[in-house]
């Protein structure tokens, strides 16, 4: 999740492996939630002679990995004869150790992968195909298109979305006051308020443009409000929401420093009152509580212009192609949606749910701040733009410090990423 923020801040340094034995010593606190999963069908394992080794990869520290011990410790609880094997591999790790993996023939059951790259993997044939388990499943239609097309390749289905997270606009409530400004719902209203809030060192807004995934993560919502794509990113509305930030720089309502500024680093500007608003995502929640208890903060819809969009972060899991586990690991990714389970899961770790019909549970809605994410949500676009996204991204990232910096125009910045990037999106 750009938290997924490609940052991670907190992430342990060293690899974890969670055996049956810890996991079985850990159900005793999840007791309440092992009562949740007795139901037959996911019970069935329970009853094979075979003892059932799963092996698990992903990069979730902290309050997550504590939420997926949990999860998994309960699974175990209820199926005595599955051994769970979790590994903890550095997010920044993760993606070359697939490759390696798969290279090698060493690769685990089961996934969490950042979801831009779920099409990569795909493609390369590392994830299982699940379309006919899905098609029998019949649980695609609840969840939020954005996230679950993020699992689609080539028309089929390559595993299923764990959490999600999107960007909206937070503003400093004393700092529009002030001002007499309200929260801005357009592009009009936008540049309206971040002009008014601009003063001396105070910014009207931060975003990061820095040249990684972050940058590419928090500029596409721009992109696409216009009604452009990256397909078209040449074009009247590429043009428009590039000449939006770098105007902005130019004019002095943003700082020519979000060049360099990851998203925590826009957090920081904004916890200190140096920019009155930010466009960040829900992972920031806790840190602003922690950080600055009192300050006054809201959360909004991002401003729209031809229409309202944001961009969809989060992770997915999926089953590694070819393994000998492939029912068992099914059953438990089934097993991990089931509504009380995946609930239970979420709100632990402090994430929000892919699910469209969980999402109108009274733990999202009725939260005021949450419930932004939520509506928000609904217009998130996937990455998934083929197995060459990567490449693609890299390119966005060129043409916006080349124009922001002011060492190219918006046009050619543009032009050049066209170029690049037409013949790396999937044929057809």
């Amino acid at each position: 999740m750009i938290i997924d923020a490609q940052t991670h801040e907190g992430a342990y340094l060293m690899n974890e492996t969670i055996n049956r034995r810890r996991l079985l010593q850990g159900a005793g606190a999840v007791a309440a939630s092992a009562a949740l999963i007795n139901a037959p069908h996911f019970n069935r394992l329970a009853s094979a002679q075979d003892q059932i080794k799963l092996t698990w990869w992903d990069y979730m520290s902290g309050a997550n990995g504590d939420a997926l011990d949990a999860q998994l410790a309960s699974y175990v609880s209820a199926n005595p004869n599955v051994n769970i094997e979790r590994t903890y591999i550095p997010f920044a790790d993760l993606k070359q150790k697939l490759l390696q993996g798969a290279a090698a023939g060493d690769l685990p059951d089961v996934v969490i992968i950042d979801n831009p790259d779920h099409q990569a993997f795909a493609a390369l044939g590392v994830l299982e195909d699940l379309t006919d388990r899905v098609t029998a499943w019949g649980q695609a239609s609840t969840y939020f298109e954005g996230p679950w097309n993020s699992t689609v390749f080539e028309g089929k289905n390559y595993g299923i979305p764990d959490n999600s997270n999107c960007l909206v606009l937070w503003s400093n409530d004393e700092l529009l006051a002030a001002k007499s400004v309200t929260v801005p719902t357009n592009w009009d209203e936008l540049t309206a308020a971040v002009t008014a809030l601009s003063s001396g060192d105070v910014y009207g807004l931060a975003v990061s443009a820095i040249k990684s995934e972050e940058g590419t993560f928090q500029w596409l919502p721009f992109l696409w409000a216009t009604g452009a794509d990256i397909p078209t990113i040449d074009s009247d509305g590429g043009r428009k929401a590039l000449q939006l930030w770098t105007d902005y720089v130019n004019n002095g309502w943003m700082s020519k420093s979000i060049l360099n500024w990851t998203q925590s680093d826009i957090l920081t500007q904004f916890e200190t009152g140096k920019a009155a608003m930010m466009v960040n995502g829900p992972w920031q929640i806790p840190v602003i509580k922690s950080d600055v208890p009192d300050m006054k903060w809201s959360v909004a819809t991002l401003p729209v212009d031809a229409q309202g969009a944001s961009i969809l972060g989060g992770e997915n899991t999926a089953i590694v192609a070819g393994g000998k586990n492939v029912d068992a690991a099914w059953d438990l990714l089934a097993w991990r949606q089931t509504d009380d389970v995946l609930k239970k899961y979420l709100l632990d770790a402090g994430k929000l749910p892919s699910k469209a019909s969980l999402a109108q549970d009274e733990a999202w809605t009725g939260d005021p701040v949450i419930n932004v994410f939520i509506e928000q949500l609904k217009v998130a676009k996937p990455r998934a733009y083929g197995d060459k996204y990567p490449d693609i991204s890299a390119a966005i990232q060129d043409a916006i410090q080349g124009a922001v910096s002011g060492q190219t125009s918006v046009e050619d910045a543009l032009k050049k990423a066209q170029a690049t990037i037409t013949p790396l999106l999937p044929q057809g």
